[in-house]
């Protein structure tokens, strides 16, 4: 049951109305990251799927983008996220993104300090790509932890509209 409202279990937006400014800025970021990233959608998906179960978020972790089949990005993706240390499916990149989400949401000064990790991502991230990695896992992080702390749309399965 939502903590700041009477909304169904699978609104996820509805909350909006309790913060109309606020909400539609998030809306406007939560475009952003989602119509204008230029990370590959496998790596964004697994990053922000990472994240997803960090937060115990379940409507995030329900959530497909319209586009992933097309993108090759299946459910074996999100199927193995939670073993994106080992999982032979994933490419270097993306196991790099999975090791920055997880990070980033559970041990963020840790992650700033290491080199190693550092030097393994700048040769696999552009500064550019990087900056669009760590500003879709804020999204993420904060969004996710908002929605499971205030328990909205936890009964939600959400797909991101296609872009075309």
């Amino acid at each position: 049951m939502s903590r700041i409202g009477e909304f169904p279990a699978d609104d996820v937006a509805g909350w909006i109305v309790k913060s109309p400014e606020i909400g539609a800025a998030m809306a406007g970021y939560t475009h952003a990251v989602y119509n204008h990233n230029r990370l590959p959608m496998r790596v964004r998906e697994l990053a922000r799927i990472v994240i997803a179960h960090d937060n115990e978020c379940a409507v995030c972790i329900n959530t497909r983008d319209a586009d992933g089949p097309a993108a090759g990005v299946d459910e074996e993706l999100y199927d193995h996220a939670d073993q994106w240390r080992t999982w032979p499916g994933y490419s270097e990149q993306e196991r790099i993104a999975a090791e920055f989400a997880h990070r980033f949401g559970t041990d963020h000064t840790a992650l700033r300090d290491d080199e190693d990790f550092w030097a393994r991502a700048g040769a696999h991230f552009s500064d550019e790509l990087m900056a669009d990695l760590a500003l879709s896992c804020a999204m993420w992080v904060g969004m996710g932890r908002m929605l499971r702390t205030l328990d909205i749309g936890q009964a939600c399965a959400l797909t991101i509209p296609s872009r075309g």
